[in-house]
């Protein structure tokens, strides 16, 4: 009998020994609720479509209410309907509660009038209709205005953009005073 035990022992050491163990370890995206292939979701406030979200996935989660999207494309509008401008990105997060989305990875947001603004990270907080980064930027404007900075908080349309850090060229510039 003790013979067996030890036996039984070294198999077991062994085993363990060779080969790669198997984890508990879970990634988050595999406990998502729901995943959809080719999403496109509509965001309204009181009735009015304010921003319209794409990707080529996206995962969501009940317990947080928020979805993990990748390859992002989401197209703002104003009060009245008209389409303001438009964000691209690697990846991105969803709030389906509040309207809130951050877009994550070389992300691009262009104006219908051509300006253009980029960021590593961008975020979107629907209650106050402002896009804002605490990321180094980089804003171009037609007429050769170039403006760079720490980071910014700016309405969707980049008419009032308030930077930390500015350093530009070209254009009027309206500098916040100190």
């Amino acid at each position: 009998m003790r013979r067996r035990n030890v036996l039984l022992l070294a198999l077991v050491t062994a085993c363990g020994n060779e080969g790669t163990r198997p984890t508990a370890t879970q990634t988050v995206l595999d406990s998502a609720d729901q995943v959809l292939i080719g999403m496109t979701h509509y965001v309204t406030e009181t009735g009015l479509q304010r921003a319209r979200v794409r990707a080529d996935t996206a995962y969501f989660f009940s317990a947080t209410q928020s979805a993990e999207m990748r390859t992002v494309h989401i197209t703002f509008y104003d009060v009245t309907g008209r389409e303001t401008s438009t964000l691209t990105a690697h990846e991105g997060t969803y709030h389906w509660r509040t309207g809130d989305m951050e877009g994550r990875g070389s992300v691009v947001v262009v104006t219908k009038d051509g300006r253009t603004l980029k960021s590593e990270v961008m975020r979107y907080r629907q209650a106050g209709n402002e896009v804002s980064s605490d990321k180094a930027f980089v804003f171009e404007a037609p007429g050769g205005q170039h403006i760079e900075g720490e980071g910014f908080t700016s309405d969707p349309e980049f008419k009032n953009l308030v930077a930390k850090h500015p350093r530009g060229t070209g254009g009027q510039l309206r500098l916040p005073n100190q």
